[in-house]
């Protein structure tokens, strides 16, 4: 039963602000996979995301009373940018609470639209506690994001524009997944049409809420989300949409943020588009699906769900996209500190590009190098460590290593190795103005910081990391000082990039 969600669909109300988006063959990606990959380019609608269109459908039916008293909704960016549009259209006052770590963008955005942005709290899920809060306080209709069936059935529009624009025969639609809405839609009309055709969600790994509760059969709470898809860092989904998910779609896939940053790339290069994060997921599950399947000569379509896209955060997306294709190669090789032997490991690397290479001299006998090399795939990367391996160049390959791509590669040529108890940690923390100040002063204790690295990469999380003099007496209550704190740490002390270049 599902709550005649495609009569829902049918006569839902979008069209007053929602455009119908093309449907379009991304020609070089799909001669890439084989496949006919077709995007269905919600990042054309007025606001850049689908977000307006369940919007919309929400507020067109309320009363005249309730839109007079107004609204309030709770919003990373898109959906605040929707249900401002919309407010904007039916002369109706909008409140937006939007956490702190929203992309300055996507809040401008919303202003534009005449609605009232609050900043609570440094996640999606604060700033709903708060939006609930104050739409009780203020007599406002509150507009979910996802887990409302006239939200659901306004998402669900896409669906019915793709069968109509696409009359062949579809393998599969990937979509991306939040909290779940968007999926929840498309897939109760097209597989009340079509159940043939596959529906498949893709989730962040570090924001994976739906995979997590399809799993375990009931709605599950994540403690934290990765930020870097802010679209879809959402730690609960809505119970009607996993309602829906667990009837209507076939499997999620979890893709990493290289591969969604390499998507974004694909994506520019087919449409000169640049894509969101979370607007590029669908196209990294759709890629990762192809290749473990096998796949060949299907049709398939990718939702491009938005593109509120930082302008700062590109560069990130830049350095990690080849990453994501798998076409660099980054390693750590030993090379003897001897004349002639950096002409050798140059002959090695042959016509490849060097697309980073850093050193510095630190030890009268061996000479450790970090370098990045253009590859075709991970395959010509394993035979190049093979060759340097046999050539007697020891080789660590570092293209998966966290540390090594945020930090490490910025600080080769650091070493002091005159310090002692040195632990070596990396930590997260949602960033947004005086929050590397706040994280120092959270540092601040007893103990020596004998190394810290921090830069800003454009994404809404910042990277640090830190090497800390801890005596070994004391690395009990060093423990426990780092639970106390409230951000995401890894130990990082027996990393090999650590030992090679800075220990």
């Amino acid at each position: 039963m599902q709550n005649n969600y495609l009569e829902r669909i049918l006569t839902a109300r979008v069209y007053d602000v929602a455009l119908e988006t093309p449907l379009e063959l991304a020609p070089n990606l799909s001669a890439r996979i084989n496949n006919q990959l077709f995007l269905k380019r919600e990042d054309m609608q007025e606001v850049f995301s689908f977000k307006v269109r369940g919007a919309y459908n929400k507020m067109v039916k309320l009363s005249p009373a309730a839109l007079k008293r107004g609204v309030v909704a709770a919003s990373a960016g898109n959906h605040g940018q929707g249900v401002a549009l919309a407010a904007q259209r039916l002369n109706c006052r909008a409140t937006i609470v939007m956490p702190f770590t929203t992309p300055q963008i996507k809040m401008q955005a919303v202003e534009a639209r005449g609605a009232t942005v609050v900043t609570h709290g440094d996640s999606y899920d604060e700033a709903y506690a708060y939006a609930v809060k104050l739409g009780k306080r203020e007599r406002m209709t509150f507009v979910h994001p996802y887990d409302d069936p006239d939200v659901i059935a306004g998402q669900g529009t896409i669906g019915m524009e793709i069968l109509r624009q696409h009359t062949g025969p579809i393998h599969a639609i990937f979509v991306p997944i939040g909290g779940g809405g968007l999926i929840s839609g498309i897939a109760s009309y097209v597989k009340r049409l079509y159940p043939e055709i596959k529906m498949i969600g893709v989730e962040p790994l570090d924001a994976d809420s739906m995979y997590q509760s399809l799993k375990q059969q009931r709605v599950v709470r994540l403690p934290q989300v990765g930020l870097f898809a802010d679209g879809v860092a959402v730690k609960q989904v809505g119970a009607e949409t996993l309602r829906l998910c667990q009837e209507l779609v076939d499997e999620i896939v979890l893709v990493d943020t290289d591969s969604i940053c390499a998507a974004i790339k694909d994506v520019f290069e087919d449409t000169r588009a640049i894509l969101e994060p979370s607007g590029a997921l669908s196209i990294a599950g759709a890629k990762a699906y192809i290749k473990r399947e096998g796949l060949r000569n299907k049709h398939l379509v990718a939702i491009c769900s938005g593109a509120n896209m930082n302008f700062d955060r590109l560069r990130h997306v830049s350095e990690r996209a080849e990453l994501g294709e798998q076409r660099e190669a980054v390693m750590a090789v030993t090379i003897p500190e001897e004349p002639g032997s950096f002409k050798k490991f140059c002959a090695l690397l042959g016509t490849k590009s060097i697309t980073e290479f850093n050193y510095r001299y630190a030890d009268p006998k061996e000479a450790h190098v970090f370098v990045a090399v253009s590859v075709r795939d991970r395959a010509e990367a394993a035979k190049l460590i093979e060759s340097l391996e046999k050539s007697g160049l020891h080789t660590v390959d570092l293209t998966d290593n966290e540390m090594a791509k945020l930090h490490v590669r910025h600080l080769v040529g650091g070493r002091a190795r005159e310090i002692k108890n040195e632990l070596i940690y990396r930590f997260e923390f949602p960033d947004r103005p005086g929050a590397l100040m706040k994280f120092l002063n959270s540092m601040s204790h007893h103990w020596n910081i004998s190394l810290f690295h921090y830069r800003n990469h454009g994404a809404d999380y910042g990277r640090v990391l830190v090497g800390i003099q801890v005596p070994p007496e004391e690395k009990a209550e060093f423990k426990m000082f780092l639970n106390q704190l409230d951000n995401h740490y890894w130990d990082e002390s027996q990393n090999p990039a650590y030992k090679l270049f800075l220990g």
